[in-house]
C-alpha cells in the first residue's frame, strides 16, 4: 500500500517541481508558499515522498545541502550552472549563493491558489 500524503505535502511537491533548473529555494520558502508550513515539514515531505522531485533545489537557509545528499546535489548544481558562493574540498562545506540562485517564482501561479 502507498503511503497517504499528508495534507499540503502535495502543494509542497508542486512547488518543487516548479523550480527551474538552476534556481533554488530554501526549506523555508517553500514552506512559506505552502501556507505557513516550517522547514522541518518541508524536509520530511522530501525525505518520504520527494524522490521523484527536484529536491536539490531546495535548500537549508545557508545555501548547503543536507550532508548524506550534498555529493549528488553538488553535481547536479554544477550541471544545471546554480551559481555558488563558497567552493570547498568536501561537497558538504560547498554553498549555492542563495541572492543569485534563488527562485522568485515571478508569474508562476500555485495550482490552489488559481481562482483567488
Amino acid at each position: 500500500m502507498e503511503p497517504r500524503l499528508p495534507e499540503r505535502a502535495e502543494e509542497v511537491l508542486e512547488v518543487v517541481h516548479a523550480i527551474p533548473p538552476g534556481r533554488v529555494l530554501t526549506y523555508g520558502d517553500v514552506g512559506a508558499r505552502v501556507g505557513d508550513r516550517g522547514p522541518r515539514f518541508v524536509g520530511n515531505v522530501l525525505r518520504r515522498f520527494g524522490s521523484g522531485a527536484p529536491w536539490w533545489r531546495v535548500l537549508r537557509a545557508d545555501g548547503s545541502a543536507p550532508e548524506p545528499l550534498a555529493g549528488e546535489a553538488l553535481a547536479r548544481w554544477r550541471a544545471e550552472g546554480t551559481p555558488l558562493r563558497r567552493l570547498a574540498h568536501a561537497a558538504v562545506d560547498v554553498r549555492v549563493d542563495l541572492a543569485r540562485a534563488r527562485w522568485d517564482a515571478g508569474e508562476w501561479t500555485a495550482p490552489w491558489e488559481e481562482g483567488r
